[in-house]
């Protein structure tokens, strides 16, 4: 079921015509007038058919959970169709609104039900405050929250070998301290514009784009070019541990019942499409992976298999006030790797080496990831000292979460996450064991039994999403700010060094210069501008550029720069070749892209 929640000053309809599907109504419902309503607009799906009273048992409590926050007079139940492209048959659907009427009548509330099945014209104001518009999908699933209350799940600390209580522990890492209390519901809340919003605007990376959906970006040449870098650095960190890359559609089918169960797990944020089939954008690349894998013949001597995918884009309907800048999106793009695994023992190697994996991205990136660490009860109970050697791996306290059982489709997972300024995790590497989907999509090997097997499944992201990354980079500059200069990562920075002249007699020289730069595979543009060497200089600087020199009269003659580094500060002599064989310094073993921009600055134009 999809329903949008109003919550109204007013709500007025009067009945117009009839439908084929129209119930009959007495005259009294043909109009209403509501005030001070929760309006809850519902379009009942095939899917509900199947267990009409979870879904309505679900509804009620959606409704109840809201209506507890905004404490409305009233609540109307309005059925509209235009929610969904894949509708329940009608008489299933009036039966669950009226069950719905019925048992939120018992328990003391103010509900009323408009008619099903006529034309109506209505009229609704809404109040506007953060909880004022809702989206919600209702699936028969048990709700996660009230399991998780009966059976809560236990914390501690994980340091190397050893489990402390986290009352016990002596936090000396802020950061840890930070991600500790976000995840037990004790630090920052979600609230208030993280600093690198301000930042990708300033630096020309991206923006809103308000001609969209909330949640979805325009990118500029700047920002393009830092996305591509990423991707191409992942790409080449999956290549080199065996994966195969791939490309799958982004549409996937809801009546397909694999794709359906798993997509439950994502409930309210899946992002659906108005089209005469059910169909869902996909929130990662496991549906296309999957239905690879089970379109191919493949042994035990073709594991562990592994797929790669660059989801450009992946989406997740995220509620809009929670929408804000690179950090949640509803269309981002994601590295997706793949693992088939013959069994759980051969997952755990795998697993391993792709910690490992998630490790070295913090290290290339220069970002200070935290960790926590989750399993299911029975998962910890049998491969604890596996999970501890994961601890002593990481080289630092983690944050360890043992779930009484399993919610999802892994048994055991490791998020390794940034802090933005404002105390908050931002998710960036994972690595998750999926004991179900092997199952559930039919995916098989031949095992050297002679017999069918299906294969455990790891799920990896090296970086997490690329615009996540992005954003803990912009991030980290706003933390450090009172310590040292804000840069990307060199091999990042959109343009890594810059000439600066001082007039029109020393282009030439500059350009000269610039091209043997840029013949060595390095991003470098010119400031030609009629402007003074003051403002050039303090343009680079804004801009973050890594190496910038001025070229004069002395430099002309001499072929000697006085390049400075941003990352130190220091002014520095040295020749083109030296400025060059320093940068690559920097650079090795880091993918490299053209510069996307005109080289002569003077040629640009402004984006912001």
């Amino acid at each position: 079921m999809r329903i949008l929640i109003i919550h109204s000053d007013y709500l007025n309809y009067n009945v117009k015509n009839k439908t084929p599907v129209a119930e009959e109504i007495e005259e009294a419902k043909k109009q209403g007038a509501f005030d001070e309503s929760l309006v809850v607009f519902t379009a009942v799906e095939k899917e509900d058919e199947k267990n009409p009273s979870a879904i309505v048992k679900n509804l009620i409590k959606e409704i109840k959970k809201v209506n507890d926050q905004v404490k409305a007079d009233n609540i109307v139940l309005y059925p509209y169709a235009h929610l969904s492209s894949s509708l329940s048959s009608p008489k299933v659907a009036v039966q669950i609104l009226k069950d719905a009427e019925e048992i939120i009548k018992s328990e003391g509330l103010d509900v009323y039900r408009v008619p099903f099945g006529w034309y109506k014209a209505f009229e609704i104001s809404c109040k506007g405050h953060p909880l004022s518009e809702l989206s919600r999908t209702i699936t028969a699933d048990e709700d996660d929250e009230e399991e998780g209350e009966k059976k809560p799940s236990s914390w501690s600390v994980l340091d190397g070998d050893t489990l402390i209580d986290i009352d016990e522990f002596n936090f000396d890492n802020n950061q840890f301290e930070k991600l500790v209390k976000y995840e037990l519901g004790e630090g920052a809340s979600d609230e208030g514009e993280p600093p690198h919003v301000k930042l990708m605007r300033e630096k020309e990376l991206c923006d809103y784009e308000i001609a969209s959906d909330v949640g979805n970006l325009k990118w500029y040449p700047k920002g393009r070019l830092v996305r591509d870098l990423l991707a191409d650095y992942v790409y080449n960190l999956v290549v080199d541990q065996g994966a195969m890359p791939i490309e799958t559609p982004i549409f996937y089918d809801l009546d397909n019942d694999a794709i359906n169960v798993h997509a439950a797990k994502f409930g309210e944020r899946q992002y659906r499409t108005a089209t005469k089939k059910n169909l869902m954008l996909r929130f990662a690349c496991c549906f296309g992976a999957f239905r690879v894998m089970a379109d191919t013949f493949c042994t035990w001597k073709n594991l562990p298999a592994k797929l790669y995918e660059l989801s450009t884009y992946s989406f997740r309907f995220e509620q809009k006030g929670e929408v804000v800048g690179l950090k949640r999106l509803r269309a981002f793009t994601m590295p997706d790797f793949h693992s088939f695994c013959a069994d759980l023992d051969a997952s755990l190697e795998e697993f391993s080496k792709q910690t490992d994996m998630c490790i070295q991205t913090g290290v290339d990136l220069g970002v200070n990831y935290e960790v926590i660490f989750r399993a299911t009860q029975e998962f910890y109970d049998k491969y604890s000292e596996w999970m501890y050697s994961i601890g002593e791996k990481i080289g630092k306290p983690v944050l360890l979460e043992i779930l009484p059982e399993r919610k999802h489709y892994w048994d055991c997972k490791i998020d390794f996450a940034a802090i933005d300024y404002l105390g908050r995790p931002i998710e960036n590497p994972t690595v998750q064991i999926d004991v179900e989907s092997g199952e559930r999509f039919g995916i098989t090997y031949l095992g050297e039994d002679g017999e069918e097997h299906n294969p455990v499944i790891l799920h990896c992201s090296p970086t997490g999403s690329i615009e996540r990354v992005i954003c803990s980079l912009l991030e980290k500059t706003a933390i450090e700010l009172n310590e040292k200069a804000p840069m990307l990562p060199v091999w990042l920075s959109p343009i890594e060094a810059r000439v600066i002249t001082v007039g029109e007699p020393h282009k030439e020289y500059a350009f000269e210069l610039a091209d043997k730069i840029a013949a060595a595979d390095i991003r470098v543009d010119v400031d030609d501008r009629d402007e003074s060497v003051g403002k050039k200089i303090r343009s680079a600087a804004k801009e973050w550029i890594p190496y910038t020199f001025v070229v004069g009269d002395n430099e002309v003659e001499s072929g000697n720069l006085n390049v400075t580094i941003r990352e130190t500060g220091e002014k520095v002599d040295m020749t083109v070749d030296e400025l060059i064989d320093a940068i690559k310094a920097k650079t090795q073993g880091m993918p490299f892209r053209r510069l996307p921009l005109p080289k002569d600055i003077s040629k640009r134009i402004n984006f912001q």
